[in-house]
């Protein structure tokens, strides 16, 4: 099979190291980059031409597949333009900023038969893979206990403001860990219960900074994740990342010196503690692990191997808009003040 051509979209944090993951493989061939600025970029990205004209540059190049990095709410618009184009896509998380967009992007996927991968940076990491693997063993029903707090500040802070123009941090951040509760249980979700608050008078009004919400499942299961961004946040257990059964628990234990405006402390775990009812607690040293572009490397190599193997990635898809609605039921629910039946 000859290299994928790609086209990338969007040169922030994420857009810069997925192009660099596309860059060192030889399963693909950049062939442009698309912003709306001209951004600095990594020696290896220097030489390729940049536009900010996408419907232009997908006529003219003819990408076979387009990776999109760009702010939530032009996620779907990208991701169809590029599919009735006959490219196969990449899009990073949230999928979409409505559940209707969300299904929008599905519905095309299955009327064009182009591939569609979505950035759940988690699913392709080993320390997490193993994390779910174990939770499972324990048997539920479950207690999800998550959060990512960012004292985020400086170029982090404005990226977070830009963020939440369209995108509360429950929600940009809320799809990954709700897709691991997800992976988990096999029960399915029925009520959200959200609270929020603006505590910071740089954003809107009508947005907040900080979030947090419950999941409600059939079999009983219990969901929590809490996230905030800005400098007025604790750095203080800001990486909680807990299951809890019956029969024990499994957790993510973070070193003292973790800071929670690393990028690469948002997916390293350092360390697996299990919890078993009677029995000593075990440690899983998680040295080695990949880092943030390794792990966007590995992601890279997902999506090839789905192109060239023709994978069926319906599940993948379907996973993706779920916990989507999930994390948008939460948002509803803060601003409407009452928990929301899925």
């Amino acid at each position: 099979m000859s290299a994928l051509r790609t086209l990338v979209v969007g040169l922030g944090n994420m857009g810069r190291s997925h192009a660099l993951a596309y860059h060192h493989n030889p399963a693909f061939e950049v062939v442009g980059l698309v912003n709306r600025s001209h951004p600095t970029l990594a020696p290896e990205l220097a030489g390729y031409a940049i536009t900010d004209d996408f419907p232009a540059a997908l006529a003219r190049l003819k990408p076979d597949l387009v990776s999109i990095a760009t702010y939530s709410d032009t996620h779907a618009d990208l991701a169809i333009m590029a599919m009735e184009a006959g490219a196969h896509v990449f899009v990073e998380k949230p999928l979409a900023t409505t559940v209707a967009d969300a299904r929008r992007v599905q519905a095309a996927a299955m009327r064009t038969g182009r591939k569609v991968v979505v950035g759940y940076i988690l699913r392709h990491h080993p320390s997490w893979q193993r994390l779910i693997a174990e939770a499972r063993a324990l048997g539920g029903p479950y207690v999800f206990r998550m959060n990512l707090n960012q004292q985020s500040s400086g170029p982090t802070w404005e990226v977070h403001k830009a963020l939440m123009q369209t995108t509360p941090p429950i929600v940009d951040c809320g799809v990954h860990y709700v897709d691991v509760m997800l992976q988990i249980t096999d029960a399915e979700p029925v009520e959200v219960r959200g609270m929020g608050l603006r505590l910071s008078p740089e954003i809107a009004p009508d947005m907040y900074n900080y979030g947090q919400f419950q999941v409600l499942f059939t079999d009983g299961s219990l969901g929590w994740y809490e996230a905030g961004w800005g400098p007025m946040m604790s750095d203080t257990a800001f990486f909680v990342k807990d299951v809890v059964s019956p029969n024990g628990a499994v957790s993510i234990r973070m070193p003292e010196s973790a800071k929670s405006d690393d990028i690469d402390t948002h997916t390293k775990t350092s360390t697996i503690r299990l919890h078993r009812v009677g029995q000593p607690d075990q440690d899983l040293s998680m040295a080695n692990e990949p880092g943030h572009q390794q792990l966007c490397d590995r992601e890279a190599a997902f999506v090839a191997h789905a192109i060239a193997d023709n994978t069926d990635l319906s599940r993948h898809l379907s996973d993706a808009v779920r916990s989507l609605a999930i994390c948008l039921a939460a948002d509803e629910s803060v601003r409407a003040g009452v928990p929301v039946k899925l």
